[in-house]
C-alpha cells in the first residue's frame, strides 16, 4: 500500500512511519497543506490511502481534502484531528473524508482503520471491474438491474447511484453509499451503530459511534434534497431504512 500521511507533527509522523514500515507499506510524509496538495497532484492515481491532519500550516485539512476530492473521488481519506466536536467531524466528512480518528490515537487503531478502509476500497474496485464498470464511474444508472428496487427507492452498486422517488440522491461519498445500501438492503431492520461499523467500515468497534452518527447526518441532508426522509433513528438502538413515507405520497 502507498500512503500519503499529511501531518505537521513530526513526532507523530516518525512514530507512524515505524508502524507503516512494519506493515511493509510505502509511506510519504507531507508537513503542510500546500506541500500535501502538490505531492498528491504529482501522481494522484498512485496513492492507496491518505491520512490527513485537520490543523495544518499553509492550508488547513478541510481545504486539502476539498482539493484532493476535486481530483479523485475515490482515494480513501482518514481525517486525523484533535478536535472532538460533532460539527468538526461532520465538516470533515462533508469535505470528502471517509472516516476520522481523534487525537490522541493508538497507532494500532489507526493501522486497523487503514486496513479496513483499504480492504473495502479494493473490494469495490474489484466488483466494479467484474461488472465492467470503472471504479468511481459517473455513468448514469438506467433501468438495468438494481440491487435494491422497492418501486420508490432504487440502488445500483455498479454505478454507485441511488434514486428516491425517481430522483438521484446527489453527491454520495463511497461511505455514504455503502451505509445507505446496508440499511436499505433490509428495510425496517434496526442496525446498531456497532453493527454498522462492522458492516460498512469493516472494522471492530473501537468506541467511535460518532463516526456513524456523523455520516448519517450528512446522508440525511442529501436524501432530503430529493424526497422524504427514509432513514429513521430508533432511540437507544440505532438506525433503520423505511420508505413508507414515500409510499404514502
Amino acid at each position: 500500500m502507498k500512503i500519503l500521511m499529511i501531518e505537521d507533527n513530526k513526532s507523530v509522523s516518525e512514530m507512524m512511519g515505524m508502524f507503516f514500515q512494519k506493515e511493509n507499506w510505502d509511506a510519504t510524509f507531507a508537513y503542510d497543506g500546500n506541500e500535501a496538495v502538490d505531492l498528491f497532484n504529482e501522481s494522484p492515481d498512485d496513492w492507496d490511502m491518505i491520512t490527513l491532519d485537520l490543523n495544518l500550516p499553509g492550508k488547513d485539512g478541510m481545504e486539502v481534502a476539498k482539493e484532493i476530492r476535486e481530483v479523485s473521488k475515490t482515494v480513501p481519506i482518514i481525517m486525523l484531528t484533535a478536535r472532538d466536536s460533532e460539527s468538526d467531524q461532520v465538516l470533515g466528512l462533508e469535505f470528502g473524508a471517509d472516516d476520522y480518528v481523534t487525537k490522541p490515537f493508538s497507532p494500532i487503531t489507526l493501522i486497523a482503520r487503514i486496513k479496513a478502509i483499504h480492504r473495502r476500497s479494493e473490494n469495490i474496485a474489484e466488483e466494479a471491474s467484474k461488472n465492467g464498470v470503472p471504479a468511481g464511474a459517473d455513468d448514469s444508472a438506467d433501468d438495468n438491474e438494481f440491487d435494491i428496487d422497492t418501486g420508490f427507492f432504487k440502488l445500483n452498486s455498479d454505478t454507485r447511484e441511488a434514486y428516491l422517488d425517481g430522483k438521484e440522491i446527489p453527491d454520495l461519498t463511497p461511505k455514504e453509499f455503502d451505509l445507505l445500501k446496508t440499511l436499505a438492503s433490509k428495510p425496517k431492520r434496526v442496525f446498531s451503530r456497532e453493527q454498522l461499523l462492522e458492516q460498512v467500515w469493516d472494522y471492530d468497534y473501537f468506541g467511535e459511534e460518532r463516526t456513524v452518527d456523523a455520516h448519517i447526518k450528512k446522508l440525511r441532508q442529501k436524501i432530503e434534497k430529493v424526497g422524504p426522509q427514509v432513514i429513521e433513528t430508533v432511540w437507544g438502538v440505532g438506525y433503520k431504512f423505511d420508505d413508507s413515507e414515500v409510499k404514502a405520497k
